[in-house]
């Protein structure tokens, strides 16, 4: 048995972006991988499809891209 915590879906729980403020503009927002929640909910597992050298790393949930 395998104390190791396991993701619950497939899914993405969450996404991972590199954010670089501009002055007087609005930031500019890279996603750069996804997470996903632990089954006990307190954790996540990161992946990073890259590693950002400069700005913050934010993760959000996931909403529906409205046009």
């Amino acid at each position: 048995m395998s104390n190791e915590t396991t993701t619950t879906s497939k899914s993405p729980s969450h996404y991972v972006y590199q954010v670089r403020d501009r002055e007087g503009q609005k930031g500019i927002w890279t996603r750069i991988g996804a997470a996903w929640m632990h089954q006990d909910n307190k954790g996540l597992n990161v992946q990073l499809d890259a590693i950002p050298l400069d700005g913050r790393i934010t993760l959000r949930v996931p909403s529906e891209v409205k046009e």
